[in-house]
């Protein structure tokens, strides 16, 4: 590990049991999930599905639940300490099961493969039953862009 990730990595520990409405990133500001656990590679936090996150039937939208993945990866890349920005290139989902609004599920990004330029990651919803309400896998490319330490 490096400077700059002992740097993240800390910050986002002292975030664990609070919400994500300090994220450096909007979208991530409003989803506000609550961090629960922050380890080199891994990532999960705690999202309430609040009325605009559901679809007219009243259960988490699925594009909801890719966002609240796609974001949770994105942190925890992040979080891996390199010098540049990471985009997706892909994301793959799948929808097992419907989580309802009020529900609170838990969501855990993970790194499978950390190479030079591309990250592999997986990532899952689950309820608080134990169903997977979403999983997915994505690959990240290293950009040009330059993170502040």
């Amino acid at each position: 590990m490096n400077n700059r990730t002992d740097q993240r990595l800390n910050y986002l520990r002292s975030r664990i049991d609070h919400t994500m409405d300090d994220s450096i990133s909007p979208f991530g500001r409003w989803l506000n999930g609550t961090i629960r656990e922050v380890e080199y590679g891994k990532l999960v936090a705690d999202f309430t599905v609040r009325e605009e996150l559901t679809n007219p039937a009243g259960v988490l939208h699925g594009g909801a639940a890719a966002a609240i993945l796609d974001e949770l990866i994105g942190t925890m890349v992040y979080a891996l300490g390199r010098e540049y920005a990471y985009t997706s290139v892909n994301f793959n989902i799948d929808f097992l099961h419907a989580a309802r609004l009020g529900d609170i599920v838990t969501a855990t990004a993970e790194t499978i493969r950390v190479g030079k330029n591309i990250i592999h990651c997986e990532g899952r919803i689950i309820a608080t039953d134990g169903k997977i309400i979403a999983k997915c896998a994505t690959n990240l490319i290293q950009t040009s862009v330059k993170l502040p330490i």
